[in-house]
């Protein structure tokens, strides 16, 4: 099994390293550039036109190397439903940004049915193959089982993890990085719980966003725009919930969950005493409002992330 998730991750890495110069100048000549905030960090402004939707190289990739090492279960088609799906909602917002020239693609409404229409087809395709509603929770060492509301849980969980890990691609390699080590911390947890789809599809995701990490990297040459970030997100959680690791996302994913707290918190305290926490959310951009560079933040937010990882490994007695 280690030589296929190793053979699967360096496929798929090769895979997007071969696509990147392909895609990137189409992207280009299409004109298909980020419209970049004004009310942002001044510097990102230079970012302005950089090519983006490069998230379709993360996902293809990711799609040719696992359905090339995968076996073709329900456990497969869950797996890429959730992310080439999330991955669909985020191509129809990117789209919309680009053909109209805005920083807002699908209205809050339309990225939500979306989102929850994929999360419904999951659901469905998990209740069909009897999944365990089984919960576990890492941090007291307790089982409970909430039934039927198990599966309205795992769509909420969906939704909101999708949409944190989206808030975390704001930085040049920032998510390319941590999510690379979540699923790579999924990789070894699917492996130990014989989920060998999942390991397969959390190699492949490796894989896939570390090739596109090398054109990604400070300063980018290409974003993943919510094309990438969504079907990154919708991939993470279903790789959760059939390895039945779903509430360790909360620390092994720990990164994204305080990067829309982050979120969270500015909007509610603004709304409610007219006063900002952070210089600016998600957090990320704090950091760089108060001086640090771009790569420090990116770094420091990848160290954090394999520090979470590593927790989250040994909670689950896999180290």
């Amino acid at each position: 099994m280690e030589n296929v998730i190793l053979l699967t991750m360096g496929v798929a890495f090769v895979l997007a390293l071969i696509m990147g110069p392909l895609f990137i100048p189409i992207l280009r000549r299409m004109k298909f550039g980020q419209q970049i905030r004004t009310d942002g960090p001044q510097g990102h402004l230079k970012k302005q036109g950089t090519p983006t939707m490069g998230g379709t190289i993360i996902l293809l990739a990711l799609a040719l190397a696992t359905l090339r090492f995968a076996d073709k279960t329900t456990d497969l088609l869950i797996l890429l439903i959730a992310s080439l799906g999330y991955g669909l909602v985020g191509f129809l917002d990117d789209y919309i940004k680009i053909i109209f020239k805005r920083s807002l693609g699908l209205t809050a409404k339309q990225k939500l049915f979306g989102q929850l229409l994929i999360s419904a087809i999951v659901c469905y395709l998990l209740i069909r193959e009897g999944h365990s509603t089984d919960l576990y929770i890492p941090f007291v060492d307790f089982h409970f089982n909430p039934g039927w509301l198990y599966f309205p849980l795992m769509a909420v969980l969906m939704l909101g993890a999708s949409n944190a890990v989206n808030f975390t691609d704001g930085l040049d390699g920032l998510l390319a990085g941590t999510s690379a080590i979540a699923f790579g911390a999924y990789t070894v947890i699917a492996m130990n719980s014989t989920q060998p789809e999942a390991a397969v599809f959390s190699a492949a995701m490796v894989g896939a966003v570390l090739g596109f990490l090398v054109f990604n990297a400070h300063p980018a040459k290409v974003f993943m725009g919510d094309t990438g970030s969504l079907g990154i997100g919708g991939g993470l959680v279903a790789v959760a919930i059939l390895t039945k690791a779903e509430l360790l996302l909360a620390i092994i994913g720990g990164v994204f969950l305080v990067e829309i707290l982050s979120v969270v918190i500015q909007v509610v305290s603004f709304k409610t005493r007219g006063k900002r926490v952070f210089k600016m959310s998600p957090i990320h951009h704090h950091f760089e409002l108060v001086g640090w560079s771009e790569w420090r933040v990116v770094i420091t937010f990848w160290a954090v992330g394999l520090v979470l990882a590593v927790i989250g490994l040994y909670m689950n007695e896999v180290l």
